[in-house]
């Protein structure tokens, strides 16, 4: 089970908080949340926050990619907060950290946000 909430922390900047198991059952839920944000032409910067998030499978971690592509075609970027170790560690073994913006905490990531909107005025 997959349970998703969705805030938006700043204009165009959206927190998606994931619960429970994101796996071949529950992939679905995610893309089409991700797919509507990007479609009404809401989210430029999407925040995965898996504090709650205690499995994720292939399908979980194709979903994550999908999603990344996806605002990358429209300039946006895709950002992960409060990766559970279990999860962690699904992406160190597939060595795709290093390509992702992966924060230890919400407050670091808007430290990152603000210095990112300050540095484009």
């Amino acid at each position: 089970m997959l349970k998703l909430t969705v805030t938006e922390k700043q204009i165009r900047c959206f927190v998606i908080s994931l619960s429970g198991s994101l796996d071949t059952e529950t992939h679905e839920i995610l893309d089409n949340k991700v797919e509507s944000l990007i479609n009404d032409g809401a989210a430029r910067i999407i925040t995965l926050d898996m504090k709650e998030l205690n499995y994720i499978s292939s399908m979980g971690v194709r979903s994550i990619f999908k999603a990344k592509k996806s605002l990358s075609n429209h300039n946006g970027s895709l950002m992960m907060v409060n990766l559970q170790p279990q999860v962690k560690k699904v992406f160190d073994i597939i060595d795709a950290l290093p390509s992702m913006k992966v924060f230890t905490s919400m407050q670091e990531m808007d430290n990152y946000l603000s210095k990112m909107q300050s540095d484009s005025v």
